[in-house]
């Protein structure tokens, strides 16, 4: 054989041996030629078309039309080469000519030539050429072989057509044509693709049974989707099988378990694997990155997720823009922006173009955050680089608006999105309907719902769940039409519509409908999680049917539920309105015996629940089991029980416990020294608060609006009103907004001291800042102006004004359905008990006739 040909298209600087050629060449390449013609073509031919640029396929044609003997040039295989070629560039016009001028001019094209050409068309998704192809094999008295069925049936699948992919397989078994395993797991693929994992199953136990042994992608298929849909024991199975088989593991299985271990929450166990695949010497490529990277940032791990991106291009595997887009979405999960943003940059640097998903991310990201400003030049920034905005970056819009209940604006931009081509997808308009049920907009929502069936958008179970859930909030409860409705739609009941139903049954009282609900969901061998047991647990508890709800946790058991701190905490809240520390102990060890753990958490609950209710002396002896048990309070213990010496007026044993906290290095927080402030103030002894203060500030920590309305209340009870005024003028400068009881001690501290127009003039600036008076806030004013118009040597007009005044607050008061207290009456009598206050006193007493009196 004459292999001068490999000098004259080699550079003569580089030699390349043909042995090192062929030895680089698949042994697929040499399959695709009859034995005979391998000797006098097939090697130049097959190294030609190896290693020539693929974007020259008509350089390889010029090589070959010089090089080669005319015998070769005009044979068949020259032809498939070229035709191959030609395929593989995307000139699927030039291979189309090729064709046509051998039907023509000779050599004849064979079956080898068709299955190029319905391959090239296959790999455009010009399905419908490539079956007509076929149909030209029959006439031109050729037969299709296993390779052109199976390139259709892959190209059917790819497409989702699986009725057809599955009807060429059934002409193709008429035919007498076997099957191989390639053709068996390309209708896996599709299967598999296409949700329908069961009938994949089927097909790979069909190929079994005819004696096809399955290859690592036929397993790697099943396993991919078998961890998809959550069914990770029979991925494993299959795993294992491939073990006991000797089916050797490659980088695509080997990712395919990553993934499925990543989603199937065993992301240990995920890296452990890409541990393995390094071991067995192969090299992971950007797709197994792709999956190590994106489960790293999906947990939350973003920095281990980094360093496998540098690792990665040490390697010189080059990332691609999944594996950016992953550490973005990760960065801005865990609000960390900036830092998303970077990688953003750094992949403009690399030259890899930031793609839609990334800028929604990041749009998503600075929404919730509220830096709308920013969220609106990244999508400009998208706009200009050509990018058009998805349902993804509509959905960022729409859930932004619907934050602060500006819907109108939301609808507004959906419509202008669908004028523009785009259209909404069902996660779109579920948003849409929420926020209309959101702000009130029970009709707006509707409508919605009705455009979203009209424009065939698909009503899944979670925009039903959204509509249930906004009827029940109008009060419609009949849970019967609902099951219809959904049936009708053809969609089935999940978990999160339960809880709607169980939860809007509850809110409204009807327990006995909730736990009919509960028998229902198990009905659908759907199983309670800890939201539907929180939510029972919560609403009986509430009610006060604490044995109901401890038959509900009982049931639970069964499904493998155990109580939780928020169960633990409500069923608490529940038996502690008994008042009686045995019941209490008696609920608490029951839930213990159902599983519940005894850990900080439990222990924070049962000592801050005898706390509340004054039962320190309870409250210590579980701490000391606590301790006993080797777990170490922390700052909500602490509190607890301060809290709870302070409310028992134990003010020594408190500060005692505080001392006890700092001695065991747990830092106290604002709300340490706000109960011990609280507790100083109720036993009027805030004039020693000083210190506390000094401490507080010391350490760093900033007085708050509590802390602020605690001090002034104290002070304003012992009738301090230099404190009172300089504590109000410090907090309103740090902007913070007085409660309505604070302004009622500074009212009342001016209007003890006679300054009634002072105390006037902090009830206007309530009303300027927002802040609604209440009942007493009328008590204190009316009787200051009784009081101040009651003094001696008052002139007739300053007194009569006075009273006036006094008048027009109990007018407003009434007017706002306010009832006055004893002392404000006993003024009022007074003023009336005259001569010549008849109609007035008349006129009162009609007002204040259907109303009780405090």
């Amino acid at each position: 054989m004459n292999f001068l040909f490999l000098r004259k298209i080699t550079p003569q600087s580089t030699p390349f041996p043909w042995v090192q050629l062929l030895r680089k060449l698949p042994l697929s390449t040499f399959r695709r030629f009859p034995t005979s013609q391998a000797t006098r073509f097939l090697f130049p031919a097959a190294i030609l078309q190896r290693f020539l640029p693929k974007t020259q396929p008509s350089a390889m044609e010029r090589y070959l039309n010089t090089y080669l003997r005319t015998d070769i040039r005009n044979s068949v295989e020259h032809f498939n080469v070229l035709i191959d070629g030609y395929c593989r560039n995307g000139e699927i016009s030039r291979a189309v000519e090729l064709l046509e001028g051998m039907k023509t001019n000779g050599p004849a094209p064979d079956i080898v030539t068709y299955n190029t050409l319905i391959n090239g068309f296959c790999k455009i998704e010009d399905v419908f050429t490539a079956r007509k192809l076929m149909g030209e094999v029959f006439l031109v008295n050729l037969a299709p072989n296993v390779i052109t069925y199976t390139t259709l049936i892959d190209a059917y699948c790819k497409i989702q057509c699986v009725e057809d992919a599955l009807s060429m397989y059934d002409e193709m078994t008429e035919k007498g044509l076997v099957p191989d395993v390639v053709t068996y797991t390309c209708i896996m693929n599709g299967l598999c693709k296409s949700g329908k994992v069961e009938e994949a199953k089927s097909v790979f136990r069909e190929m079994e049974e005819v004696g096809v042994v399955p290859n690592y992608f036929s397993y790697a298929t099943l396993i991919d989707s078998l961890f998809k849909e959550g069914n990770k024991a029979e991925a494993f199975a299959f795993q294992g099988q491939m073990v006991v088989r000797g089916v050797g593991f490659d980088v695509v299985v080997y990712t395919a378990l990553m993934d499925g271990l990543f989603k199937a929450g065993m992301p240990y166990d995920a890296e452990n694997m890409f541990q393995v695949l390094l071991e067995e010497s192969l090299v992971p490529n950007c797709i197994t990155y792709s999956v190590l990277i994106g489960g790293l940032c999906k947990l939350g791990d973003v920095n281990k997720g980094e360093l496998m991106l540098q690792e990665m291009e040490e390697k010189c595997v080059s990332p691609n823009v999944i594996v950016y887009a992953s550490i973005v979405d990760g960065y801005t999960k865990k609000g960390l922006l900036d830092e998303a943003m970077n990688v953003m940059k750094k992949m403009v640097q690399r030259n890899i173009s930031p793609n839609v998903f990334v800028y929604g991310t990041l749009i998503d990201g600075y929404f919730k955050a509220g830096q709308q400003g920013i969220a609106l030049d990244l999508f400009k920034e998208m706009k200009s680089v050509g990018l058009e905005e998805n349902n993804f970056v509509i959905d960022s819009f729409v859930n932004n608006f619907k934050r602060s209940g500006r819907m109108e604006e939301a609808n507004e931009l959906l419509k202008a999105m669908m004028s523009r081509g785009l259209v909404p997808d069902h996660v779109n308009y579920t948003s849409m309907m929420d926020g209309f049920f959101k702000v009130g907009k029970e009709l707006d929502a509707f409508d919605m719902a009705q455009e979203m069936t009209e424009k065939s958008s698909g009503f899944d179970i979670v925009a039903y769940n959204v509509l249930i859930n906004g009827l029940f909030k109008r009060g419609k409860y009949e849970s019967e039409s609902f099951y219809t409705g959904m049936r009708e739609l053809g969609l089935v009941p999940d978990s999160a519509t339960f809880n709607t139903m169980i939860n809007a049954n509850c809110k409204e009282g009807n327990l006995e409908n909730a736990l009919k609900l509960l028998n229902e969901m198990k009905s659908y061998r759907l199983k309670p999680n800890s939201i539907t047991c929180n939510i029972l647990a919560q609403r009986l508890c509430a009610a006060g049917e604490i044995e109901k709800t401890m038959d509900v946790l009982n049931d639970m058991l069964v499904f493998g539920f155990h109580p939780t701190p928020t169960t633990h905490k409500a069923v608490l809240d529940a038996s502690s309105k008994s008042r009686r520390a045995d019941v209490i102990f008696d609920i608490h060890n029951r839930l213990v015996g159902m599983g519940l753990e005894l850990d900080l958490s439990t222990y924070n609950t049962l000592i801050s629940t005898f706390c509340r209710l004054g039962m320190v002396k309870r409250a210590t002896l579980v701490f000391k089991d606590m301790i006993g048990k080797g777990i170490s309070p922390d700052i909500i213990t602490y509190n607890a029980l301060i809290q709870g010496y302070c409310l028992s007026s134990h003010l020594k044993n408190a500060f005692s416990v505080h001392s006890q906290m700092l001695t065991e290095g747990v830092s106290p927080n604002v709300e340490t020294y706000n109960i011990l402030l609280r507790g100083l103030s109720a036993a009027s002894l805030i004039k020693d608060s000083a210190g506390l203060v000094n401490q507080m500030k010391g350490r760093g920590l900033v007085l708050n609006a509590d802390t602020y309305d605690i001090l002034l209340s104290g002070h304003g009870k012992i009738g301090n009103m230099k404190e009172c005024i300089k504590f109000y003028c410090e907090m309103i400068t740090k902007g913070f907004v007085p409660k309505t009881s604070t302004y009622n001690v500074l009212i009342s501290c001016f209007s003890k001291g006679k300054k009634m127009s002072e105390a006037k003039e902090l009830m206007r600036e309530m009303q300027v800042r927002g802040i609604p008076p209440n009942s007493s806030t009328y008590d204190i004013l009316i009787c200051g102006w009784y009081r101040l118009s009651k003094q001696p040597g008052l002139s007739k007009s300053l007194k009569q004004s006075y009273q006036a005044e006094a008048k027009r607050l109990f007018e407003e008061m009434n007017e706002k359905g306010f009832i006055p207290c004893e002392n404000t009456l006993a003024y009022l009598s007074f003023a009336l008990a005259k001569p010549g206050k008849k109609v007035d006193a008349q006129r009162i007493l009609n007002k204040l006739y259907k109303k009780k009196v405090k």
